[in-house]
């Protein structure tokens, strides 16, 4: 089966300084895989990379079979680290938004998810808690049916009643096509919702595999394996 995305010696560099260095991976579908690192190890540059806001200097990216273009683009659904969505708008306003913007995007799906929440779509984003902003910004992206959802930070800075509803969320709306990237610090909240897992440490690429495979051989958890790997 060809891979969802598929990074080929990929470099990247802002001037003297190296953000990546020769990183290869695959990841198949219906795969939910870790992206995880310690605070500047590459993991936003990888992301923008592969979201094609940043182009790589050297190397590789293909999605899909497909070189980074406006194609790719439909086919991932991205979750930044900081919100994008105006503070103004109401989350109906943000359905109708998703809905003309995206061929993909199921509202009633959306709306279904939003109702279970008790989010009211009459409200105003400014007036939701940081909780529940993060919930319906996972609500928005996980409701398109892409086929690689690419989630940066979902869980930070967000209490751990909500953590669980998003990666809850997570697991319950990807598909046996797609597959979901989830690029984190917090290991242990992350650990049991992944098939896989890519340890990233200072722009290349320190260990990746399965997860339950690098348990078995390592015989510890990954969030043991990542503080040893990363001295934490």
């Amino acid at each position: 089966m060809e891979p969802i995305l598929e990074i080929t010696h990929v470099s990247k560099t802002y001037g003297k300084k190296e953000a990546l260095k020769d990183v290869s991976l695959k990841i198949e579908p219906g795969k939910v895989v870790g992206l995880l690192g310690p605070n500047g190890s590459g993991k936003s540059t990888l992301i923008k990379l592969i979201n094609g806001l940043l182009q790589p200097t050297d190397g590789q990216i293909l999605v899909a079979g497909q070189a980074l273009g406006i194609e790719t683009k439909k086919m991932i659904s991205y979750l930044p680290e900081r919100t994008y969505l105006n503070e103004w708008m109401k989350v109906k306003d943000l359905l109708g938004f998703f809905s003309d913007f995206y061929e993909d995007f199921d509202i009633e799906k959306a709306r279904q998810m939003l109702a279970t929440l008790k989010i009211d779509e009459d409200s105003k984003l400014k007036t939701l808690s940081k909780g529940t902003k993060e919930k319906v910004q996972l609500i928005l992206v996980m409701s398109r049916k892409a086929k690689l959802y690419v989630l940066d930070e979902p869980i930070g800075g967000v209490d751990p009643a909500a953590r669980d509803y998003i990666l809850n969320t997570i697991i319950k709306n990807y598909s046996e096509e797609s597959s979901v990237i989830i690029a984190t610090h917090l290991i242990q909240e992350v650990e049991n919702i992944c098939d896989d897992i890519i340890f990233l440490g200072y722009g290349e690429v320190r260990l990746q595999g399965n997860v339950d495979d690098i348990r078995q051989e390592k015989g510890q958890s990954i969030d043991a394996l990542f503080r040893e790997v990363f001295r934490c």
